[in-house]
C-alpha cells in the first residue's frame, strides 16, 4: 500500500505547509504525498479577496487530479473546510479517487445547500473573534474572513506545541468566505458512495465542534469513524497518532 498517492487538502486560512509533520511521516514510510495550496492559501499568489467562486478556489486541486496519468487514483485527505474541496473533487472525478479521509472536515455530500449544512459543516465564530474584509465594496458581503491572532491558539491548536501555533500564526491567511459560501454541488450520493470514506473525529475541537462532526457522521455515515483525542489540528498536536490512523484506514 505504501506506493499510494495521498493528496492533502488544507482547511480555512491554512496552506499545504500545515501538513509538514504528517508529510514527513508518510514519505518516510514510502507514500507519495502532495500538499496542495488552494487559491489564496499557503504560497499560492492569488489575493484571496479576488477569489469569488468555489470553482476558482478549488482549481489547483481539480487541475492536479485532471492531470493524473490514465488509470491512476489518489487518496484525498481534507481538513476543516478542505472537506468541501474533497467533496467537490469526488463529484468531478469519482473514478480517479480511491478513498476520501475527512479530518475534522466538512463532510457534506452536496456542499452548503441548506442552513443546516452550514450549521453542521462551518465553524461558528463570534464577530469579535474574526476580521472581515469587504474587497467588493462596503455594501457587498465580506470577501474574506480571518481569525484574530489572540483567538487562533484556543480555536485551532490549544493542545499543540506552542511553537507550532506561532508558526501557524505567521503563515495563516484570510480565507475567501464568499467563494466558500458558493460550495454547492449537484449529483447522486449513491455515485459518491462508490468511494470509500473515512472520518477522523477530533474530540477536543474548538473550531468544528464534536457535535457538528457527529451530526455530519449521522446524516451521511462513512465507511469508518476513527477518533483522536485532540484539538482541531492533530497534524500539530498528535502527528504520529494521526499518521497511524490514516495508514490504518488505507
Amino acid at each position: 500500500m505504501a506506493n499510494e498517492h495521498l493528496v492533502l487538502v488544507h482547511g480555512e486560512g491554512h496552506g499545504g505547509w500545515c501538513w509538514f509533520k504528517l508529510r514527513w511521516l508518510l514519505e518516510g514510510s514510502g507514500y507519495r504525498v502532495t500538499c496542495i495550496d488552494l487559491a489564496g492559501g499557503g504560497v499560492d499568489p492569488t489575493d484571496p479577496n479576488t477569489v469569488r467562486s468555489f470553482e476558482q478556489y478549488d482549481k489547483p486541486l481539480l487541475d492536479l487530479i485532471s492531470a493524473l496519468p490514465e488509470g491512476e487514483k489518489v487518496i484525498l485527505i481534507g481538513h476543516g473546510i478542505g472537506g468541501l474541496s474533497v467533496i467537490h473533487a469526488m463529484h468531478e472525478f469519482v473514478d480517479r479517487i480511491k478513498e476520501a479521509i475527512f479530518v475534522a472536515a466538512a463532510m457534506l455530500p452536496f456542499g452548503l445547500q441548506t442552513d443546516e449544512d452550514k450549521k453542521d459543516g462551518l465553524p461558528s465564530l463570534p464577530e469579535n473573534e474574526v476580521q472581515l474584509t469587504f474587497g467588493a465594496g462596503a455594501d457587498d458581503p465580506p470577501t474574506t474572513v480571518a481569525l484574530r491572532l489572540e483567538f487562533q491558539r484556543d480555536r485551532l491548536s490549544q493542545q499543540s506545541p506552542e511553537e507550532d501555533s506561532i508558526l501557524a500564526s505567521m503563515l495563516m491567511r484570510p480565507w475567501p468566505v464568499s467563494a466558500i459560501g458558493t460550495a454547492s454541488f449537484e449529483g447522486d450520493d449513491e455515485r459518491l458512495n462508490r468511494i470509500k470514506r473515512v472520518f477522523i473525529k477530533t474530540q477536543r475541537d474548538h473550531m468544528l465542534e464534536p457535535q457538528q462532526q457527529d451530526s455530519m457522521i449521522k446524516k451521511w455515515p462513512p465507511s469508518e469513524v476513527l477518533i483522536i483525542d485532540t484539538d482541531h489540528s492533530p497534524f500539530f498536536s498528535a502527528p504520529e497518532q494521526l499518521f497511524n490512523l490514516i495508514v490504518k484506514s488505507l
